[in-house]
């Protein structure tokens, strides 16, 4: 059985122009993302994006290790569908290309979690803001792209399975609460996401520990952001 992570990534994005080129820690944001995604387990690791971004995100594809393939902009379901056939996929672990703090002791827990179950879909519910993954079945995702009809399935990838209970085996548990905290976003969707990224990413730098596992993320976010409002004390 093949395994991949398949993260997305774009240019165009509304409230922050070119952000997965932006620096973070000296890199652009999109290389940090990948190289924390290589902490899952997986057999092969893509990077899936736009045609139009194609060109500027291979080079960085190569240099983390990651498959690139361009696709549809708009109905990134059918995206993620190319990449299932196009490299013989089983199991494909999705992410999203502005989640550089994935939790990757999460993820690889709730894959094993869905393997164990054999589920179509799993992902689990009260993690920080842009910490989780979600592991989905080949099989489930082609039917997806099959039926789904409405605009929203089509840009976010897995709400036809997890909207559809009658037709997939789910696995939605609550995350352990070492993983759990409502106060931390750590997710990149606007300039004031990004200068707090910048510096949760510096101080976990700093200290010389791991940036893509859940307990000293969330310890760092805690000591440098007031809670809730995740501005700067």
């Amino acid at each position: 059985m093949t395994t991949a992570v398949v993260v997305q990534a774009r240019l165009d994005s509304t409230r922050l122009p070119g952000k997965s080129l932006l620096p973070l820690g000296g890199k652009p944001l999109i290389l940090r993302v990948m190289e924390a995604l290589k902490g899952i387990w997986a057999d092969r690791y893509v990077l899936a994006c736009p045609h139009d971004c194609a060109g500027a995100f291979g080079p960085l594809a190569a240099q983390a290790g990651f498959d690139l393939l361009a696709g549809s902009k708009e109905d990134v379901l059918s995206r993620y569908s190319l990449a299932v056939r196009g490299f013989g996929i089983d199991r494909l672990i999705r992410a999203t290309g502005d989640n550089p703090f994935v939790f990757v002791d999460a993820a690889n827990t709730i894959n094993q979690e869905a393997l164990a179950r054999k589920a179509d879909y799993a992902g689990y519910s009260g993690l920080p803001y842009g910490a989780g993954v979600e592991s989905v079945a080949a099989q489930a995702l082609l039917r997806a792209e099959a039926e789904a009809s409405l605009p929203a399935e089509r840009e976010h990838v897995c709400p036809y399975l997890y909207t559809h209970p009658e037709l997939f085996l789910l696995h939605r548990p609550l995350a352990p609460l070492v993983w759990q905290d409502p106060a931390v976003r750590i997710s990149i969707d606007s300039p004031a996401d990004y200068r707090r990224a910048a510096a949760l990413f510096q101080a976990l730098a700093d200290t010389g520990g791991p940036v893509s596992q859940g307990e000293p993320i969330i310890a760092a976010y805690r000591r440098l952001f007031k809670p809730l409002t995740g501005e700067l004390p």
